[in-house]
């Protein structure tokens, strides 16, 4: 996930024919069962499968069973594939299979309520108090590495519904009907809990930021 993502989230729609095309040639080898087919259906979605999966789950074993157990069962149930894009079916199998096996992990941490982190608002929607642009200083090379670190850091803390929903809007760029779809949710539930979710890992660079500019003027030599 880049920051870009944060500073500047992505308002523009997915082209939803493009990705039928690329998908066209992938569907029809499962269809006639061919021996490569499972391959090419790991190599174009095996990754973004493992991305959503490791995000609802926080678990990299959990993932990789989840993705595993999730492409076969594209491969074993593809005659019965009758939606419009193949990526929104398989991104539902992993999602139902993660949320299946983060159901079944006893002792679970407690998500952060974004309520409680979340900057305020007045009743006209606008934030209270200032809020400083950071944004010119992320491409400094010198605090890359801690804001990448701090963006993993917020995501994790993001409840697994967010999460989910923000790794599949501005990670793998479906539009919010179709994160929607894979969801089993509404367009406006979608695009509320997004943008809060952005608000949120807004909040957290911001409070880093802050603390790397305190430390950058106190290490400034007096004159």
């Amino acid at each position: 996930m880049s920051l870009e993502m944060v500073l500047e989230p992505d308002t523009s729609a997915v082209a939803d024919g493009r990705r039928a095309d690329r998908d066209l040639a992938l569907l029809e080898a499962l269809r006639r069962h061919e021996s490569t087919a499972a391959e090419r259906l790991l190599t174009t979605y095996g990754e973004r499968a493992y991305r959503l999966a490791v995000g609802i789950t926080g678990n990299e074993q959990d993932a990789e069973e989840v993705v595993q157990d999730a492409l076969w069962s594209v491969v074993r149930k593809i005659d019965t594939f009758r939606e419009s894009a193949l990526g929104s079916w398989l991104y539902r199998i992993v999602a139902n299979a993660a949320y299946q096996k983060l159901r079944g992990r006893q002792g679970q941490r407690r998500d952060v309520s974004l309520d409680e982190v979340l900057p305020l608002f007045d009743e006209r929607g606008r934030h209270v108090g200032p809020t400083a642009d950071w944004s010119a200083r992320v491409d400094d090379p010198s605090i890359q590495t801690e804001l990448r670190l701090a963006l993993t850091a917020a995501i994790d803390e993001l409840p697994a519904g967010s999460r989910t929903m923000l790794v599949l809007r501005d990670v793998e760029g479906l539009s919010n009907t179709e994160v929607a779809e894979v969801l089993g949710t509404s367009v406006p539930v979608v695009k509320t809990r997004v943008h809060r979710a952005r608000l949120f890992l807004r909040k957290q660079l911001g409070d880093v930021m802050t603390t790397v500019n305190t430390a950058t003027a106190l290490e400034r030599p007096r004159v």
